[in-house]
């Protein structure tokens, strides 16, 4: 079974989310910016989600982190959290 290790930053808009990107595509850090926005418990540690398995999370998240590019970063994705800023930083 693979497994993928991912961070994310949940925010309540897609404009939000928007500019959290342009500011990683802009050399920003993603922990950093996960500290100071994400509105998930895992913002504190630099939104790290650790590593799962396929169907542990809502079907827009899993879709991200079995099927996008590893090291990208995806978004916005909205799911019934909200809106989320994904980075797949390993998969297996």
């Amino acid at each position: 079974m693979s497994k993928a290790t991912a961070r994310h930053i949940l925010v309540d808009s897609e404009s939000k989310c928007e500019e959290i990107i342009k500011e990683i595509n802009d050399g920003a850090e993603f922990a950093t910016l996960a500290q100071q926005h994400s509105s998930c418990p895992s913002g504190k540690d630099g939104g790290s989600l650790g590593t799962f398995g396929p169907g542990q999370m809502v079907p827009e998240f899993d879709t991200a982190c079995f099927e996008g590019t590893v090291g990208e970063v995806q978004g916005p994705i909205k799911t019934q959290f909200g809106y989320h800023v994904v980075q797949v930083t390993e998969r297996t």
